[in-house]
């Protein structure tokens, strides 16, 4: 039993923090709607859901999300290819390039559209500012990453010699595309398209920036019901249906997750040199990457600009509250608390991450640490079955009155965006550990090595570049984190996204520049950390 009892031990930490800061937000999520006034009350949980509003919501938001899936998947898949299979030129850097969408600040995103395709935008004249294909190419835009990751992954790891075997028996390239590689692909294509079809549909800032008040997802109705109607029980209604709807893609996305059989020989080929006949798949890359780059551009020329002159104006009224005091704090001042919440939040969801990915892969070798071990495991994924709108929007209604009271500490918003981050830190970590060989352990024992110095001399040297990987993304998902933070941050300490969605949302011409000024230097920190983080190698995406 001292394995098992060892193994509780190792978890009772994350067990606390999660208890405290999931399952509490959770449950009384939970409970506000089915217990609004202390007694059961479904009856009003199905009045909310039965209500018009509550219908067009939910369809705007599985439709939405629906066309930006499949519009990132024929975007992505061109590009897995030509990134992946092909030797291109500069293609480690055009797969970071294409990889910065993912973890920009999703209400950066949302100000870059509507800078490009406003009335005074290079686009403006197709009429598309706040309208649905708008929000549907802001979700494209973010997502075709996840794609080209995990496609392309699959795309590199595939075994060669069916596709030449179909070859040797006469079938052209297209048919060895259609009836090898394609079924080949059939799983990873379905995963990503799973859980790019979870990330539209739970995206915030790109919607709340994009639609207002006009087009909302279930994510901003759930903000808007909260902040301006403060209809709390109908809040806690659509966050149960977004729960059980997330909960139920992710178990989809994991059953259909590929997992190559390590015990099945495979033969893999290096990226082959360029042919005439790949010019449409290295086309539509260049294509990928130019609607990547345009909006971001679009952003960063329209920073410039003040009237009809080039400036730094914008930039330097980052120092002050803008027009009309717009801003309770400057802009520079929220750029320190965002960096200070994200080296905060980075370590909190490290430390808190290692221990998950420490405790779910170490092997199980009695009946009664498998069973503890699998419960730990399932606990540990409950994160990723909430958005970050239900768990800022539990936080706000449940860690605000005794005994647990930590609506003033200025904690509350790190382990809120530590708790998003999570998820990426374990699914970078969880890959690497379980593939180093217990039999090293074992060795590194019988040499009279403790359980700490087998660690240091046998996970260590395996894991550290994951583990600044890991760093990176939970830093860069901190700073931009805008779902959660929404809920929680005080004016005197709010964030850079906050700070630009309110400017944004201020009239004035120079608030608008600020926001467009504060959206580049968001997007440009965000940018440096995840090529950072490119350069260390690392082939998981993190979340997928």
């Amino acid at each position: 039993m001292s394995r098992p009892l060892a193994l509780l031990a190792l978890a009772l930490g994350p067990v606390l923090v999660l208890g405290v800061f999931f399952v509490l937000p959770v449950a009384g999520m939970i409970a506000r709607g089915f217990w609004p006034d202390g007694s059961f009350d479904p009856g009003g949980v199905l009045e909310v859901l039965t209500r018009p509003r509550t219908g067009r919501v939910v369809w705007f938001t599985v439709w939405s999300a629906a066309v930006a899936t499949v519009v990132s998947v024929l975007l992505g898949l061109p590009a897995a290819y030509s990134l992946h299979r092909l030797a291109l030129p500069w293609r480690r850097g055009i797969r970071a390039a294409l990889l910065v969408p993912f973890v920009l600040p999703t209400v950066v995103v949302g100000v870059a559209f509507r800078e490009l395709l406003g009335e005074a935008g290079p686009l403006g004249f197709l009429g598309l500012d706040g309208t649905p294909v708008a929000i549907v190419a802001g979700l494209a835009f973010f997502n075709v990453a996840v794609v080209v990751r995990t496609v392309g992954a699959a795309w590199e790891s595939l075994d060669v010699r069916p596709a030449e075997a179909a070859a040797a028996l006469g079938a052209s390239p297209a048919q060895v595309l259609r009836t090898v590689t394609l079924p080949a692909l059939r799983p990873a294509i379905v995963s990503a398209a799973s859980v790019v079809f979870l990330f539209c549909a739970t995206s915030f800032g790109v919607v709340l920036t994009l639609g207002g008040l006009r087009y909302s997802s279930v994510e901003t109705e759930i903000y808007l019901l909260t902040t301006n109607l403060l209809d709390l029980q109908a809040a806690a209604a659509l966050s149960i249906v977004q729960l059980t709807a997330i909960t139920v893609l992710l178990a989809l996305a994991a059953r259909l997750r590929a997992v190559p059989d390590p015990t099945v020989a495979r033969r893999t080929a290096p990226a082959r040199p360029l042919r005439r006949s790949d010019w449409p798949q290295v086309a539509a890359t260049v294509l990928l990457l130019v609607l990547v780059a345009t909006p971001m551009l679009t952003l960063l020329l329209g920073s410039l600009r003040v009237g009809d002159t080039w400036s730094l104006a914008n930039y330097r009224a980052l120092d002050s509250t803008g027009d009309h005091r717009a801003l309770a704090a400057p802009v520079t001042e929220a750029l320190v608390v965002s960096l200070r919440t994200a080296v905060d939040a980075t370590w909190m969801s490290l430390l808190l991450g290692g221990l998950v990915a420490v405790v779910v892969t170490r092997r199980s070798r009695t009946p009664a640490e498998r069973r503890v071990r699998s419960a730990l495991d399932g606990f540990f994924m409950l994160p990723l079955g909430v958005s970050a709108v239900t768990l800022g929007f539990g936080f706000l209604i449940t860690l605000d009155r005794p005994p647990v009271d930590l609506r003033d500490t200025a904690l509350l918003v790190p382990v809120a965006q530590a708790l998003v981050a999570l998820p990426l830190v374990v699914r970078t970590l969880v890959p690497v550990l379980a593939g180093i060989d217990d039999r090293q352990r074992q060795a590194a024992a019988s040499l009279g090595a403790g359980p700490l110095r087998a660690m240091l001399t046998v996970d260590l040297p395996a894991v550290w570049r994951p583990l600044l990987a890991a760093a990176g993304f939970a830093f860069a998902a901190s700073l931009g984190e805008f779902g959660a933070t929404a809920f929680l941050a005080r004016d005197e300490r709010t964030t850079v996204p906050v700070v630009i969605f309110r400017l944004i949302g201020s009239p004035g011409e120079m608030n608008y520049g600020m926001a467009l000024a504060a959206s580049v230097v968001l997007a440009a920190t965000t940018a440096l950390v995840m090529l950072a983080v490119e350069r260390l190698r690392v082939p998981s995406l993190g979340v997928v």
